[in-house]
């Protein structure tokens, strides 16, 4: 269960902290949304609350020119905690920040094309998406996982709905408010 008393991107951080993708969920031009699983990087970094790597190219960084609006799923099903994050996405190719969040497995998602910069920080098709945090939903467990079934077999059985966690919101400003 996340402290109430720790700020509220922690607890967000503290709760994704074991989660290795999630879900951005983008808004096409014409309309329709689109989600796509990203990597979820480790180091908090200034300028946003989460951190993603992309491809120049991508569609998803052509869907946040037209529409920065962006959501982020995140669902741990080992406990079935998740999170929900609404918030603005922003587009850089600042190579100091690249530098200081590069992870070397960023070269699978790189293709060599000849260029010996392949992957590397320093390769210009790698930019990085920030996305700060507007609100967020989630849901924390803080019971033992054997209570969470039983609570899960009760509600089946007696048709009344399961009570085994909250679900908490935390707004634009108290997100803002650090």
């Amino acid at each position: 269960m996340a402290d109430e008393t720790q700020d509220p991107i922690e607890q967000l951080q503290t709760l994704v902290k074991d989660i290795k993708v999630a879900m951005m969920t983008t808004r096409r031009p014409d309309g329709r949304l689109v989600s796509r699983p990203m990597a979820t990087q480790e180091e908090p970094a200034p300028g946003a609350d989460f951190w993603f790597v992309t491809v120049r190219d991508s569609d998803k960084v052509s869907d946040i020119q037209s529409d920065p609006n962006v959501n982020l799923a995140f669902y741990k099903d080992r406990t079935r905690e998740w999170v929900s994050v609404a918030g603005t996405a922003v587009l850089t190719d600042d190579r100091a920040l690249v530098h200081r969040l590069y992870r070397d497995d960023w070269k699978t998602w790189f293709g060599q094309e000849g260029d010996p910069r392949h992957g590397t920080p320093d390769d210009p098709r790698m930019m990085l998406i920030g996305v700060r945090a507007a609100s967020a939903q989630f849901m924390t467990l803080d019971k033992p996982q054997p209570v969470v079934l039983f609570e899960m077999l009760k509600a089946r059985l007696t048709g009344e709905p399961a009570e085994f966690a909250e679900v908490q919101t935390v707004s634009g400003s108290q997100l803002r408010s650090r």
